[in-house]
This record gives C-alpha cells, sequence and structure tokens, in this order.
C-alpha cells in the first residue's frame, strides 16, 4: 500500500487543485462566469473585471489556499506516512496542475499565478513570500498582472538555486517541479506575452468586456 501512497497523494492534491474558486465564488456571490467575459480567464484578475473586489480578493485566497494546502501538509507531514522529497515535489506540481486543467471544469483552468504562489509557500514560505513580493511590486508599479507573473515565474526557480545551500536546502526533484510550474506559467501567458509586446494588454482593474 505503501508503494501506492505519492501516487494517492498526487491525485487528492490533482482533485483540490482542481477546484475552480473563480468560477465558485462567482457564482455564490451572483456575478457572472469569469470565462464568459474578460480575458475568458478563471482566476482573480478576471473575476476583479466584474468590479467585485471581494468576489476577486476571496478567489485569489482561495486559489493560493488550494496550491498551498497539499503542499504544505506532504512537506511538514509527509516523512511519518513515507512521503519523500519525491513524493512532495509530485504533490506540488499535481495541485498546480489542477488549476490549469480541472477535471471538474472540463479542463478549462486559470493561469495558475495564485496557486504557484501558494504552492511555493507550501514548499518553503521564504522562497514563496520573495516570489509574491516580486509579483506585487511589478503589479502595482507596471499594473500588469500578466507582466508580474511572467516575472515571479521567471524569479522563483531562479532564487530556489541560488539560495540552495544558504537560505534552505531542497531536493532537485523539489527544483525540478519548481522549474516546470515556471515553464508552463509561462506556456499559459503567451497570449499576453504577444499583447505585450504589441501594447494591447490591459492593465489590473480594467472593466469587464
Amino acid at each position: 500500500m505503501s508503494d501506492y501512497l505519492p501516487v494517492l497523494a498526487a491525485v487528492v492534491a490533482y482533485l483540490i487543485g482542481s477546484l475552480s474558486f473563480a468560477v465558485i465564488v462567482s457564482r455564490v456571490m451572483g456575478l457572472h462566469d469569469p470565462r464568459s467575459y474578460g480575458s475568458k480567464n478563471p482566476g482573480a484578475t478576471n473575476v476583479l473585471r466584474s468590479g467585485n473586489k471581494k468576489a476577486a480578493a476571496v478567489t485569489l485566497l482561495l486559489d493560493a489556499v488550494k496550491g498551498w494546502l497539499p503542499t504544505w501538509w506532504v512537506a511538514h507531514w509527509g516523512a511519518g506516512y513515507g512521503l519523500g522529497e519525491g513524493a512532495l515535489a509530485l504533490v506540488a506540481l499535481a495541485a498546480f496542475l489542477g488549476h490549469l486543467y480541472p477535471v471538474f471544469f472540463r479542463f478549462q483552468g486559470g493561469k495558475g499565478v495564485a496557486t504557484a504562489a501558494g504552492v511555493l509557500i507550501g514548499l518553503q514560505p521564504l522562497l514563496g513570500l520573495a516570489t509574491a513580493l516580486v509579483w506585487i511590486g511589478m503589479a502595482v508599479g507596471l499594473r500588469y498582472s500578466s507582466l508580474a507573473a511572467l516575472t515571479a515565474a521567471l524569479f522563483a526557480p531562479s532564487f530556489l538555486l541560488l539560495a540552495n545551500g544558504s537560505l534552505w536546502q531542497v531536493a532537485p526533484t523539489v527544483v525540478l517541479a519548481t522549474a516546470v510550474m515556471s515553464l508552463l506559467l509561462l506556456w499559459r501567458h503567451r497570449g499576453n506575452i504577444n499583447r505585450l509586446l504589441a501594447g494591447q494588454e490591459s492593465k489590473i482593474g480594467s472593466k469587464k468586456g
């Protein structure tokens, strides 16, 4: 049975990640489906385009929590169940993939920024905090959520590698999982990259179209 625990933990993490809170929160609060306006992306930034800041904030928080919870649990309690660094990396990536490709929502998920932040906090709180501060600084300064996400995606694995052995000690599998998440974030933002280059990207707080 223990041989299957890493796979079971990854499946549970994926199912938790598959809870698309942009859609769930919007339904509960009587808002339009975020997949029907703006960027059509089920994420906090697009929910903000509805004009409801509370819904966007709740979405952001819950999307982060669903990445943090399974990752943190394995990081702190997994060893007692035989879940090592490899299982931790697998669970972290599974929670993130659940947000990108949620089984409960026809595999049409968001871009993963908040969930990735939650995963990083679960892996290493200092790394998650530093990455979040990079995102916040870019978002507040330039008001482009996509550019902030791209910058943070490039920062996270670089900072993890540079600080490994001094601020923390992480296994190669965890570094690899972080790098894969960063590459997926870049891939999911490919449309935003094209719009940024063309000067057509919308800023944070712009209304839904």
